[in-house]
């Protein structure tokens, strides 16, 4: 037993460590989702759709787009998954975990025709994370995505060319999403993280 704890990873309760966490799983849940798609559809002519400067741009339009949307996604994953161990401090944990979307969102500085919408993300969120209050804890793969929108409305490829397609590019993002949750479960150690980022005391 104590050889097998030697190689067991540590879950971390450090409020920072999942700041870190939520900025590099929605830059990846944006990556995986937006370019593979993109890199699926274009098959045999991918140099040349990812060479053309309009096509890079879109592309580059969607990823921060989804990127931003998917910030919020994890944000409210994370609140379900903590809200459990944070009884009596639930508005204080979505203050804690508002903290942690606003630097995820400028952690990597947005290009200056992106970061009105960065700065609409941080704005929403205090009333999102209340709608989301107001209800049970929801799962990862039934949590609504704010994402799933924003990846149909800014895809490089037109609506026409991706006739069909929807509920493989909605299973995408989902499973990469539910992913993120698996990862958070393995990586942190939800109660001690929780009550810390709702400033409660440990029990």
């Amino acid at each position: 037993m104590e050889f097998l704890d030697f190689f067991r990873t540590r879950r971390s309760a450090a409020p920072e460590a999942l700041g870190a966490f939520l900025h590099a799983q929605a830059a990846f849940v944006a990556q995986k989702t937006v370019v593979d798609y993109c890199r699926v559809k274009t098959g045999r002519r991918e140099a040349r759709y990812f060479s053309d400067p309009d096509f890079q741009a879109a592309l580059q339009h969607c990823r921060w787009q989804v990127f931003f949307a998917s910030v919020s996604d994890l944000a409210a994953v994370f609140e379900a998954h903590l809200r459990p161990h944070a009884a009596g401090g639930e508005a204080a944990l979505a203050l804690g975990l508002a903290r942690l979307h606003e630097a995820a969102l400028l952690a990597e500085p947005p290009p200056p025709a992106e970061l009105p919408s960065a700065r609409e993300r941080a704005e929403a969120w205090p009333r999102h994370v209340a709608a989301l209050q107001a209800a049970p804890p929801l799962p990862a793969d039934k949590l609504p995505l704010l994402a799933e929108p924003v990846l149909f409305a800014t895809l490089p490829i037109h609506a026409d060319q991706r006739v069909g397609e929807a509920p493989s590019l909605r299973g995408a993002l989902r499973f990469h999403v539910v992913s993120t949750q698996q990862e958070l479960e393995r990586r942190f150690e939800a109660p001690a993280l929780a009550r810390g980022l709702a400033g409660l005391a440990p029990v």
